[in-house]
């Protein structure tokens, strides 16, 4: 028996509309627009919500870690809801199947023949929670989805709707019976991001939302207005990949990245996709502040959370309780930043 091509489960996404990059005045007012709405929902870690914003406008994957509670999920929701996408959500565990993430064949007895039922992959932005509790076949899931943006099923490729993001999630602190992600996989976030416990007055202010009638375990992002389109946050993007970037910035992002593979107590650095992501966020950092230019500056204020997770410690180096922060703030101290 065959997979009927005919039917309406395989029809193909349609194709992305063409789109035009949008001016840097538009640029600004959208992305100030954009924070108002899902502050409405994600109170404080302002600092997390801008590094989620750079990969967004970068148009690039994130893998946040932190511990279980501190409002991942909200945060990506919200986000959704406020660009007018498609949200998805998979909840990794250890029987999970790659066909839970992208999709299979089904028998349809009635009809007599195999029908594909897309799984939650097809989504603008996926979440997909806790992935390190998932085994490598089922993260590999993701590989081709993260890459190239389809997915293929029964020998078939079917592309994911644009614009694609994954949000990936993993707790730092209970490792039994999770499994590492590989290094391949690692390499396909844009950006890594560190989310810790909210201070005091944003832990306030959440009390203050349950005792105004709204109950605690409701990822309630009904007070989000969508303030982009699709086709317009693909023309964000756009305006962001069409800033100018100056010959002696892309040597400073290059050069950090390859200090990263000769520095003391690094085993594996950062490799091309490195560099590539330094610019890519730092072109995002120059529209987050508004010009129309990036400078060594938005380099290294992005050079943390894009390159922290592309670096393997050496065991010394653990021995010591170094992080891969400390090594990173050490570099950008040590590599030259051209004159501006």
């Amino acid at each position: 028996m065959t997979t009927d091509s005919t039917s309406p489960a395989l029809a193909p996404e349609p194709a992305a509309p063409a789109v035009s990059a949008l001016p840097l005045d538009q640029l600004v007012t959208r992305i100030a627009s954009l924070r108002e709405q899902v502050a409405r929902a994600f109170i404080g870690q302002e600092r997390v919500f801008d590094e989620v914003l750079l990969a967004l406008l970068a148009g690039g994957h994130v893998l946040i870690e932190g511990v279980p509670g501190l409002g991942k999920t909200l945060l990506v929701r919200a986000l959704a809801a406020a660009v007018s996408c498609s949200f998805g959500r998979v909840q990794f565990t250890p029987d999970l199947m790659p066909t839970d993430v992208t999709g299979h064949a089904i028998y349809d007895p009635k009809a007599e023949r195999f029908q594909i039922r897309r799984g939650p992959v097809f989504a603008n932005l996926l979440l997909a929670d806790e992935i390190n509790r998932a085994p490598a076949k089922t993260q590999a899931a993701l590989l081709e989805c993260m890459q190239e943006g389809q997915v293929t099923i029964e020998g078939r490729r079917f592309p994911l709707p644009a614009p694609f993001m994954v949000v990936a999630t993993q707790n730092p602190i209970e490792q039994e019976g999770t499994y590492p992600l590989p290094e391949a996989q690692l390499d396909r976030f844009l950006i890594k991001v560190l989310i810790d416990y909210p201070t005091l007055d944003d832990e306030k202010r959440m009390v203050d939302e349950v005792l105004s009638g709204r109950v605690a375990a409701d990822l309630d992002v009904s007070r989000v207005n969508p303030v982009l389109s699709q086709p317009e946050l693909l023309a964000l993007q756009q305006g962001v990949a069409a800033l100018r970037v100056d010959a002696a910035v892309i040597d400073y992002a290059v050069r950090i990245a390859r200090a990263t593979r000769e520095w003391p107590g690094v085993l594996g650095g950062a490799g091309p996709r490195g560099g590539l992501a330094l610019v890519r966020l730092a072109r995002a950092q120059a529209v987050l502040e508004g010009r129309d230019f990036v400078t060594p500056d938005d380099v290294r204020q992005v050079a943390l959370p894009a390159l922290r997770h592309r670096l393997l410690l050496a065991p010394e180096a653990l021995i010591e309780r170094q992080q891969p922060d400390d090594v990173l703030k050490a570099l950008l101290h040590k590599v030259a930043a051209p004159r501006q």
